[in-house]
């Protein structure tokens, strides 16, 4: 149940330093077990920051674990993973971006990353390296939780998808086009018999061009393929996201072509 939102929370926008928060931040001392809270890592040097999305996001029904660096988020994180990370990008001793490689090496954890302004070279730079999303600082709180919420619920609905045997549920069926497989209730995609290890993001966004082989895709599409309603994102999003798709991909096959772009229209995958 949602608990009601602090009265010194400035809701609409955080920037580099909050005013009117206390210096702790404290985290729901259960995490497990029935009626766990969905737990959400916080990583960032400015106390500030951390105090005020902790508060936030308390308050929404989440748990939450606070990190100031990147070396020691990095060691709990693979240790004791959450369910979902938000990580700053500019950090002493090992950064956001450096932080997001190393944890891409041994985990598929979500991750949203914080930028310090809208810079478009750290965007792209995040996507590149595996992050689900990003926000520009100064962000509003209700865009953080809405797209915190969107990318858990597309996991759940990943994992629950298939346990429903016997309920009256059945498994998403698995999409073959041509060297291409596509397997939802695991959330499993190979090329030619080779797995591609893609993000939650990039898998719908694929599903969605796969669905209709050869059928121009616009990005507004894309979106509501793999966005829900209350999360805006900007056209760059999701080319950056096609192109880590294209990327991973060609570490598998130098050749693959299989997402093809329309200039001023779209996306569409040809299976031939």
């Amino acid at each position: 149940m949602k608990g009601p939102v602090p009265a010194a929370l400035n809701w609409d926008r955080v920037g580099p330093n909050p005013r009117g928060m206390d210096a702790e931040a404290t985290t729901p001392a259960s995490e497990t077990g029935p009626g766990a809270r969905p737990i959400v890592a916080l990583v960032d040097d400015d106390r500030n920051i951390l105090t005020t999305l902790s508060i936030a996001l308390q308050a929404e029904g989440f748990a939450t674990r606070l990190y100031s660096d990147g070396e020691a988020a990095l060691v709990a994180l693979l240790e004791v993973p959450p369910d979902i990370a938000v990580f700053d990008i500019k950090m002493p001793r090992m950064d956001g971006m450096e932080l997001l490689r190393r944890l891409r090496a041994h985990s598929a954890l979500p991750v949203i990353f914080l930028t310090s302004k809208d810079d478009e070279a750290d965007e792209e730079a995040g996507l590149e390296l595996g992050a689900d999303d990003y926000i520009a600082k100064p962000f509003s709180l209700r865009l953080l939780i809405a797209r915190i919420r969107a990318i858990l619920r597309r996991g759940e609905a990943r994992a629950a998808s298939g346990v429903g045997e016997g309920a009256g549920d059945t498994a998403p069926q698995a999409i073959e086009r041509g060297r291409l497989t596509m397997d939802p209730a695991r959330h499993h995609v190979t090329w030619d018999g080779r797995a591609v290890s893609l993000t939650v993001t990039e898998f719908l966004l694929l599903e969605a061009l796969a669905a209709r082989p050869g059928v121009i895709k616009s990005r507004n599409q894309l979106m509501d393929a793999a966005y829900t309603e209350d999360v805006f994102v900007d056209d760059r999003t999701v080319d950056s996201h096609i192109k880590r798709m294209r990327r991973k991909f060609r570490s598998v096959d130098r050749e693959f072509a299989a997402i093809t772009t329309l200039y001023g229209a779209g996306y569409s995958f040809t299976d031939g």
